[in-house]
C-alpha cells in the first residue's frame, strides 16, 4: 500500500470542519494624511514605520516557514506510524474479522508511539458494519471523519504500473468546536478493514503560539530600537539645523557678524559654509551701503551747513530790500520791484529748504531729540495758526484743558505742515478737530502696545495706587484730524503723500514748497511714538489723522536707551574693524 500525499486544499473543501489556512498574513495599517510641524517627530515616525514594516514582514515569513516545518514534521511522523500500524496490525486480520479481533487490533494500534486514536470498520458476514475504536466511542466516531475523506479512502483505484495499490492513505487537518487543531487520516487494506486515525495537534499549536509571542516581542523591541535610533539620527541632523535657525534669526536681527562653526564634509556642513559665505557677502554689502548712505547724509548735512553761511548774508540783504519795498519813500525803482520781490520770496524758500534738509539729516542720522513739556493742545494749535496768519481760513474744534506731554516745537512743525498742506492743496475752510480716544493695542505702534502692557503690569504689582492721570494716559491717545474741502487726493497718490520730494499729479496743483513737509511731519510723529494717516473723506476733501500718545516720556527714554546701546555696538564694530 503506497502513501501518496493528498493536497490539503483538496480535502479542505469538504465542509465546515475543513482545515485552517496554512499561511499567516499581516493586514497593512490604514494610513491617514497627517501633517506634523516637527521634523523630529516625522523622522521618528518614518523610522518607526520602516522598522515596523520590516519586523512584521520578517516575523510573518519566519512564522509561516516554522509553522509549515512544525506541522509537516509532526504530520509526517504520525502518518508514517499510522501507515505502518495499518500494514502490521490491520493487514494481519482475516478478511472477515470478528468484533473482538477488530477491537484488539484497534487497541494495539492506539498504543503506538504517536498515541493517536484509531477507528477500524469492517463488514460482517451477515452484512453488519463492525466498528472498533477507543474505549469511549463518543471521543472518536465516523462523524468526526469528513465525508469527502471517507469517500476518498474507500474509493478503489485501478492498479497500474504507476499505481500498484488500489487504495491510498488520505489525510486532512481540521479544527473542532474548541478551536483545537486535529489531524484526521484514513486508509483501507485491500480485502480487509478500513482504518481512521485522529491525532491532536494542540502541542504543535502551543509551540506555534509561543513562537508568535516571541516574534511579537522581537517586533516590539525592534520598534523601540528604531525609535531610539531615529531620535539619535534626528538629533544628529537637527542640531546643525537648529544652530542654523538661531544664526538666521541673529542675522535677521541685524547681527551681521554671525557665523557658524563648520565641521565635516556632509551636506549640512556645506549648508553651513554657504550660510557663512552668504552672511559675509551680506555684511560686506550692508557695510558698503551704510558707507554710501553715511556719505550721502554727510554730503547733505555739509551742503546744508555750507549753504547757511552765504544764505545768512543773502537773507540779511533781502530783509533790507524787503524793508525798502515796504517803505513809503519808494526807494526801489518800480521797474525792478517785481524782480526784488521774486528774490525775496525765493530766498525765503531756499532758507526753508535748507532748514528742512538739515532736519531730514538729523532724522536719518538718528540725532533728533525730544524736548518734552506739558502742552495745551488747543492753545498750541491756536498759536500755530495765529503765527502764520491762518485764523480766517482755519476752523478749530478742540476742547480747552486737553494737555499732553510732547515736544512743543515738533508738534508745531507737524501742525504747520498738515494745515499748510491743506490750505495749499485743498479748499478752505480747513477744519482741525482734537479728540482723546481709546487706543486699542492694534492701533498703536509696537513699542506703544508693549509699554502699555508693562505699565498695566507695573500698576497691578503696585496694588493700583498709581496716579489716575498716568493710568488714563496709558489707555488713551491724542487724535488730531485736519480736513480740507478740496477735491481730495487721487488714489494713486495716497501711498506716496509722505514720500520725500514727491510731487502730486496735476489734479493737485504743484506746491512752491520743497516736497519735504509731510515727510518731516511723519518723522516728527514717529519720534513721539505716533503716526499720521492720509485718506479721503466720504463728504469730500482730504483728511490727515495725527495720533500721538498723551505722554511721550517712555518713548523718549527708550530712544535714549537705544542710542546708548547703538553707541556701544558701534564702538565694538569700530574696534573689531581696527583689529
Amino acid at each position: 500500500m503506497t502513501v501518496p500525499q493528498s493536497p490539503e486544499t483538496g480535502a479542505a473543501a469538504a465542509g465546515p470542519s475543513s482545515g485552517r489556512s496554512d499561511g499567516t498574513g499581516a493586514r497593512a495599517p490604514r494610513s491617514r494624511s497627517l501633517r506634523f510641524t516637527s521634523l523630529r517627530l516625522r523622522l521618528v515616525l518614518v523610522f518607526g514605520l520602516v522598522a515596523l514594516t520590516a519586523a512584521v514582514t520578517a516575523s510573518g515569513i519566519a512564522y509561516w516557514l516554522n509553522r509549515e516545518a512544525v506541522l509537516t514534521r509532526a504530520q509526517d511522523a504520525v502518518l508514517r506510524d499510522f501507515e505502518q500500524e495499518m500494514r502490521s496490525r490491520a493487514g494481519a486480520l482475516p478478511g472477515e474479522p470478528t468484533q473482538d479481533e477488530l477491537q484488539r487490533a484497534a487497541d494495539q494500534m492506539s498504543d503506538s508511539s504517536q498515541h493517536f486514536s484509531v477507528l477500524l470498520t469492517s463488514t460482517a458476514p451477515d452484512g453488519r458494519v463492525l466498528t472498533a475504536g477507543p474505549d469511549m466511542l463518543d471521543t472518536f466516531t465516523l462523524d468526526d471523519v469528513p465525508r469527502p475523506l471517507r469517500e476518498a479512502v474507500n474509493r478503489e483505484q485501478k492498479v497500474t504500473a504507476a499505481n500498484p495499490a488500489p487504495y491510498h492513505l488520505y489525510w486532512q487537518r481540521t479544527v473542532d468546536e474548541n478551536d483545537t487543531p486535529y489531524l484526521v487520516a484514513g486508509a483501507k487494506v485491500a480485502g480487509g478493514p478500513t482504518g481512521y486515525m485522529l491525532k491532536s495537534l494542540e502541542p504543535e499549536a502551543k509551540d506555534l503560539n509561543s513562537l508568535a509571542w516571541s516574534l511579537g516581542i522581537a517586533t516590539a523591541l525592534a520598534l523601540v530600537g528604531s525609535a531610539l535610533l531615529a531620535q539619535a539620527a534626528a538629533t544628529t541632523v537637527l542640531r546643525p539645523v537648529h544652530r542654523l535657525g538661531i544664526a538666521a534669526r541673529r542675522l535677521g536681527e541685524g547681527k551681521l557678524d554671525t557665523r557658524l562653526q563648520v565641521s565635516g564634509t556632509d551636506e549640512l556642513a556645506e549648508l553651513s559654509r554657504t550660510f557663512n559665505r552668504t552672511a559675509a557677502a551680506l555684511e560686506q554689502r550692508v557695510a558698503e551701503m551704510s558707507a554710501r548712505d553715511e556719505a550721502s547724509r554727510r554730503f547733505v548735512a555739509d551742503m546744508s551747513h555750507e549753504l547757511r553761511t552765504p544764505l545768512t548774508a543773502i537773507t540779511a540783504v533781502t530783509e533790507v530790500l524787503e524793508e525798502e519795498l515796504d517803505a513809503e519813500t519808494g526807494g526801489i525803482d518800480p521797474m525792478i520791484e517785481p524782480a526784488v520781490r521774486l528774490v525775496v520770496s525765493e530766498t525765503r524758500r531756499l532758507g526753508d529748504l535748507v532748514e528742512n534738509l538739515m532736519e531730514v539729516t538729523r532724522f536719518d542720522a538718528g540725532t533728533a531729540r525730544l524736548v518734552l513739556d506739558d502742552v495745551d493742545i488747543a492753545d498750541q494749535i491756536t498759536a500755530c495758526v495765529d503765527a502764520r496768519a491762518w485764523l480766517d481760513a482755519v476752523e478749530l474744534d478742540a476742547e480747552r484743558g486737553v494737555t499732553a506731554r510732547l515736544d512743543p516745537r515738533r508738534l508745531d512743525v507737524i501742525l504747520a505742515n498738515l494745515i499748510g498742506n491743506a490750505l495749499k492743496h485743498g479748499g478752505s475752510p480747513v477744519r482741525v478737530s482734537v479728540r482723546v480716544e481709546e487706543a486699542p493695542d492694534a492701533a498703536l505702534p509696537p513699542h506703544e502696545s508693549g509699554e502699555r502692557a508693562e505699565h498695566v503690569a507695573d500698576a497691578d504689582a503696585d496694588g493700583g495706587d498709581d496716579d489716575g492721570d498716568t493710568a488714563g494716559t496709558a489707555r488713551k491717545v491724542l487724535v488730531v484730524r485736519v480736513r480740507d474741502h478740496g477735491p481730495g487726493i487721487p488714489e494713486e497718490v495716497l501711498p506716496h503723500v509722505f514720500d520725500r520730494f514727491y510731487k502730486a499729479s496735476a489734479s493737485r496743483p504743484r506746491s512752491e514748497g520743497s516736497g519735504l513737509g509731510l515727510s518731516i511731519a511723519l518723522e516728527n510723529a514717529h519720534i513721539h511714538g505716533g503716526d499720521i494717516a492720509a485718506a479721503n473723506s466720504p463728504e469730500g476733501g482730504a483728511v490727515f489723522t495725527l495720533r500721538l500718545p498723551l505722554d511721550a516720556s517712555s518713548v523718549a527714554e527708550e530712544a535714549v536707551a537705544e542710542r546708548q546701546a547703538g553707541g556701544k555696538q558701534g564702538a565694538k564694530q569700530r574696534q573689531r574693524s581696527g583689529r
